[in-house]
């Protein structure tokens, strides 16, 4: 069998379980129109596409010599396929994604897998690489990626109550998307901001609530329990805890949107009550305007 055969019955041998997610994700991504800037990205690398000024560990024999002799600042000549950027995707994978208010809402974690696979459609049909962080492998452009992406998450994993991302491939200058209801200890998500910002990684905060955790609708006797089942609390006077409650989930707000304004980030909060595609088209716009 040729090397191309054998990854064609690779790539039919990933897709045969998935049809659902990345269907889904497919049909969400086609309101989306891709930029012109996305599409001529996707060539084989032999056209010039522009100059920009060198970087830190940008090697010698990449700066242009000619170009930068003209001015006091040293150029690299970029083609298409070096334009291309890495873009992560993290997907909060907790148990307290989970949840969803109604029956007729999707939980957190459908709403979060179905935008993370729908933008890595968009940004791989752009020429885009992308990688999935959970996979732990290097961002790739190509439709094996996307089938690799659909099965990472659509797997069930065992994790606990809330999440934190461990970004272990971080390349310089990329961008990210974090996806997650982003309840539990906010000190990891600063750690992981931090090393981004280090290495000059934009990205997106991306916060997905369920309506009934933004409203908080509780009065009298009421039982809250986590997802996982690991915490508990009952109260008499549910209402009386709305005002701290609301009052709290403010902060965290604001919280993140100070980490994200921090490090030059974007910060959003959606609602599972809410529709896909403007979702996925904010989410979109952010991830081109961190470019």
């Amino acid at each position: 069998m040729t090397a191309h055969g054998a990854l064609r019955q690779r790539a039919e041998a990933l897709a045969g379980p998935l049809p659902d997610l990345l269907a889904e994700a497919e049909h969400l991504a086609q309101a989306v129109m891709l930029g012109a800037h996305g599409r001529r990205r996707a060539g084989m690398g032999d056209e010039f596409w522009q100059y920009r000024p060198a970087r830190a560990g940008d090697p010698v024999r990449a700066i242009d010599w000619r170009r930068s002799a003209k001015s006091d600042a040293h150029f690299v000549r970029e083609k298409e396929w070096q334009a291309a950027q890495a873009v992560l995707v993290w997907v909060d994978e907790a148990q307290s994604m989970n949840f969803a208010s109604d029956k007729n809402l999707p939980t957190k974690a459908d709403r979060a897998r179905l935008l993370a696979m729908a933008i890595s459609v968009l940004l791989i049909r752009g020429g885009e690489r992308v990688a999935l962080v959970s996979l732990g492998t290097p961002p790739r452009s190509s439709q094996l990626q996307l089938l690799r992406i659909a099965q990472a998450l659509s797997d069930e994993t065992e994790a606990a109550d809330y999440g934190a991302p461990v970004i272990r491939i971080m390349p310089p200058h990329s961008r990210a998307v974090f996806v997650s209801d982003f309840l539990g200890d906010l000190a990891a998500f600063e750690e992981q901001l931090t090393r981004a910002a280090d290495r000059g990684v934009k990205g997106v905060l991306y916060q997905v609530l369920d309506p009934q955790e933004e409203a908080f609708p509780f009065d009298g006797r009421t039982i809250f329990q986590s997802v996982g089942g690991t915490l508990e609390h009952e109260t008499l006077k549910a209402g009386d805890l709305r005002a701290r409650y609301l009052e709290r989930l403010a902060e965290r707000k604001a919280r993140l949107q100070d980490l994200a304004r921090a490090v030059d980030w974007q910060y959003t909060c959606h609602h599972t009550g809410g529709s896909a595609q403007s979702a996925l088209l904010w989410l979109y716009g952010a991830i081109e305007r961190r470019r």
